[in-house]
């Protein structure tokens, strides 16, 4: 069997405690493949996007490990882990978080403004490549307000995708979209992750677009079975 990219191991988190301790996760395993597309289903307010965060090494586990490949994430310190998600994790959120006096390449470009990957002319080449493929060549030069939902959502994609990361992590991309906008993104994400040889884990409450994806797993009582 391949070795996982990404894996936790009876990770729980909770919230509060007494009489207002909330637990989201419970005990939760799971282990994704390089190269696999994974659609995670579950109502609404159920713990899904808690479930990315921790993932993303953004939200803490109350206890149990997150791997990713054989690196155990919260045993790094905050600054380790700003340069493994920097370095590895793409994240896309269901509201796109674009910086509105950006332009959409600007945006783009905001991780290697953080990280100095490239230099400028370089990174000027990746962020109009992703804009290209994603359709919006002629949109690189205006800022959000002047972008469509649809637009916006996949500016997010390429933004996520600047530093090629080997896992992109997508919170309801296509939640605030019409349908048609909606299948238009989730082709263009699904076509760039047959291209980045990465893994993919988006967070749907359509269980439509999640019969495109390789795994459909079910979030329920804070843990993960395959559909």
């Amino acid at each position: 069997m391949t070795d996982p990219i990404l894996s936790a191991e009876k990770v729980s988190k909770t919230y509060g405690d007494g009489g207002s301790r909330v637990e989201v996760l419970r005990d939760l395993s799971f282990a994704l493949a390089p190269e696999d597309s994974c659609a995670v289903l579950g109502p609404s307010g159920s713990g899904k996007s808690t479930l990315l965060y921790t993932l993303a090494g953004l939200e803490p586990p109350t206890s149990g490990r997150v791997f990713l490949g054989a690196t155990d994430v919260y045993g790094l310190d905050e600054k380790g882990r700003s340069r493994l998600r920097l370095q590895e994790i793409g994240f896309v959120l269901q509201d796109h978080g674009l910086l509105p006096y950006l332009t959409a390449l600007e945006n783009v470009q905001i991780a290697n403004a953080v990280g100095r990957v490239l230099d400028a002319a370089a990174a000027r080449r990746r962020g109009l490549e992703l804009l290209d493929e994603l359709g919006l060549k002629d949109r690189a030069h205006h800022r959000p307000s002047a972008l469509s939902g649809g637009e916006k959502q996949r500016v997010a994609i390429a933004r996520a995708m600047f530093l090629k990361p080997r896992i992109l992590l997508c919170d309801e991309p296509t939640g605030n979209l019409d349908a048609a906008n909606a299948a238009s993104v989730l082709e263009q994400l699904l076509r760039l992750h047959a291209a980045m040889k990465g893994a993919l884990v988006v967070v749907t409450h359509n269980a439509e677009s999640a019969d495109r994806f390789g795994r459909r797993l079910i979030f329920e009582h804070g843990a993960l079975r395959e559909a």
